[in-house]
């Protein structure tokens, strides 16, 4: 199913060295949660499709089930590289189920040791992943790893939160409100500066919910300050150049994009006939059927007909909201913002973002921007072949640590090769 924002992440393989095994570390079956070396390399263990995923603190990604894994599981303990036992931390969790809207969604508090009154506490606004985030997502685990608390929950309808799945962006707003409301329960008396994290399809809900969550700071990961149409359009504008197309055909492309905008924005009522139209004319063409985007390329394949009678039942039931304006919502926000953009984003291409955000902070917000280079979405650095397609790597070094420290209340190190927008 296409869908916005929703790309999986591939796990990538690594060699090990060999070596004999520590006396004192014994095989058992993996557990999720956090493995320390010492007090700044640490490892996090999440549940995955098959076997568990694991990303070092450094950004280093692999699955347990790969050929060569860096990590074996043991009793209380990872064994890494074959030759280092890493203990397991005893992070505080608390599992929890709350409503919202009259829907019980499920969620955990996790804190590491230590956790008081001056501790950072964020709750996550999700992906457009159709998973739950409860002992699968990294991010959350990833903070837990730098000293800052983090509630996290399956959105409605995955894992063990109920409802159904829906990229309706207001009501993902009421949950997220919902998630604060109950993470500040939770963690009463153990935390101090409180904001909410977005990522990805994040970044568009974070803001909505910001004032009602009375978040002090939000931090945006590859998310964006356009709204769903205008992503679509880059998207496909950023495949055809990748395929070498220049400006005439992308000027092209966006007459399609323009066209599919209005269809759905009007609910399949304004521009059929001018797509019907678009097809004849250049469904010919060879770079007609490279277009995806989010989903030009799926109404670019239907005839109007299909269309006004029956819609696409596969995006309709997502119940997205038209309508929403991010950009409208970035100015109700007064709280400093964080935006850790990719640089390199296919699926959430930053140009028009970043243009827009440093308009926002030239009227007054207080809006931080760094872009990472060598970065695709998921913030994930690659190898690039000579066909343009690419093979997600490691997480680009320095934005989990620049994630934490903007939660600690300042980002002023270097962050890898990230730099300041």
């Amino acid at each position: 199913m296409t869908s916005f924002f929703l790309w999986p992440l591939l796990a990538v393989s690594f060699s090990a060295t060999a070596a004999p095994m520590p006396e004192e570390f014994s095989p058992a079956p993996c557990e999720t949660g956090i493995f320390r070396q010492d007090q700044t390399g640490f490892v996090a263990l999440t549940k995955g499709g098959k076997g568990y995923g694991y990303t070092f603190s450094d950004g280093t990604v692999g699955s347990t089930q790969d050929a060569g894994a860096l990590i074996a599981c043991g009793k209380d303990a990872v064994l890494v590289r074959g030759k280092e036992r890493w203990p397991k931390v005893a992070l505080a969790e608390s599992d929890t189920r709350f409503a919202s809207n009259g829907v019980m969604l499920a969620g955990r508090l996790m804190e590491a040791p230590g956790a008081g009154k001056d501790t950072p506490l964020v709750v996550y606004a999700h992906g457009s992943e159709s998973s739950g985030w409860i002992d699968r997502a990294r991010d959350p685990y990833q903070m837990v790893g730098r000293g800052v608390s983090v509630f996290v929950y399956d959105k409605r309808g995955t894992g063990l939160s109920e409802g159904e799945y829906t990229q309706n962006f207001p009501r993902l707003a009421d949950d997220l409100v919902a998630a604060s409301r109950e993470a500040k329960r939770l963690a009463q008396g153990r935390y101090g500066r409180f904001g909410l994290m977005g990522l990805s399809q994040g970044g568009w809900i974070a803001p909505l919910a910001q004032a009602r969550a009375k978040a002090q700071f939000l931090g945006i990961g590859y998310g964006l300050a356009v709204d769903i149409t205008e992503q679509d359009a880059a998207q496909v504008a950023r495949e055809l150049q990748d395929k070498g197309y220049g400006g005439d055909v992308v000027a092209k492309a966006r007459m399609g994009t323009d066209i599919t905008a209005r269809i759905v924005k009007s609910g399949y009522q304004d521009g059929l006939d001018d797509l019907s139209a678009f097809q004849r004319q250049f469904g010919k063409e060879p770079w007609f059927a490279l277009i995806k985007g989010g989903y030009t390329g799926v109404l670019l394949g239907m005839q109007a007909e299909e269309l006004r009678k029956h819609g696409i039942p596969q995006f309709d039931k997502l119940g997205v909201d038209w309508s929403q304006d991010p950009v409208q919502a970035l100015r109700q926000v007064a709280v400093p913002q964080l935006w850790a953009l990719a640089e390199d984003d296919r699926q959430a291409p930053p140009a028009v973002s970043v243009e827009r955000l440093a308009a926002l902070r030239s009227q007054g917000q207080a809006i931080s921007i760094y872009l990472f280079p060598q970065a695709d979405h998921g913030m994930r650095s690659y190898d690039q072949a000579a066909d343009g397609t690419r093979k997600p790597t490691v997480i680009t070094p320095g934005f989990y640590d620049l994630m934490a420290d903007w939660a600690k209340g300042g980002a002023d190190g270097a962050y890898g090769q990230a730099y300041r927008k």
